[in-house]
């Protein structure tokens, strides 16, 4: 896949780097060289460049990109001009970060893929999102390691759970299954209602809509979401 990401704060920095180091080609654009300098290894390529300006913005390749990413978060009036140039631009898949409700508000007329808030973790659940279309919760117990609930990629369906070889390969720990029960209230009406699996079920096939609540470093998550 391949990603444009346009300032290089950092939520941008760590977007940027947390894209490439999954092996996607990630472009950056920003207008200070230092930014530029401390990532341009890291990145296919870095552009030092004012993205307000409509003329060095159509300087990129954004016909070629998979998502732009607008990650300016102190300079409102950039945020919303560089997110309004790549609509007129012709970009499809626009996300751009949000420092205030009054900046929400103004982007959400833009009518863009995903508005983003502005915390480093958030910029790694993008990148989640992206890779591997997981909707996690994650709980930080320190710099490097993670409680995290996700729900089960749709092509491990069918998997038993010592299957996945969590511990073995990766380093995980799985404490927790949860798994929805369909219910009937009052009403008649089916709903479901998910409880968490005490007994692991390891000889169990793993089902859509089943939860895996899982514990460890996150360099280890990022190998078993390559992995998938």
């Amino acid at each position: 896949m391949k990603y444009l990401v346009i300032g290089l704060g950092n939520y941008g920095t760590a977007l940027a780097t947390e894209l490439s180091a999954l092996g996607n080609e990630v472009i950056v654009a920003d207008n200070k060289q230092g930014h530029i300098e401390s990532i341009k290894d890291k990145v296919a390529a870095a552009f030092c460049l004012d993205a307000t300006d409509e003329m060095a913005l159509a300087v990129l390749p954004l016909h070629s990109i998979d998502a732009a990413v607008v990650s300016i978060g102190e300079n409102f009036a950039a945020s919303v001009r560089v997110t309004a140039l790549l609509k007129k631009l012709g970009v499809q898949h626009i996300f751009a970060r949000a420092n205030d409700a009054v900046h929400y508000s103004i982007l959400q007329a833009f009518d863009i893929e995903g508005i983003l808030s502005p915390e480093s973790d958030a910029a790694k659940d993008l990148v989640r999102y992206f890779e591997f279309g997981l909707d996690l919760e994650a709980f930080s117990i320190d710099e490097h390691y993670y409680v995290m609930k996700f729900k089960v990629p749709a092509k491990l369906y069918g998997y038993l759970v010592n299957d996945l070889k969590l511990s073995e390969q990766f380093g995980l720990k799985l404490i927790a299954l949860k798994r929805g029960k369909t219910l009937v209230n009052s009403l008649g009406i089916s709903f479901i209602e998910k409880e968490v699996v005490n007994q692991l079920p390891e000889e169990d096939h793993l089902l859509e809509g089943d939860e895996l609540v899982v514990y460890g470093r996150y360099s280890d998550f990022q190998k078993f979401w390559r992995a998938l």
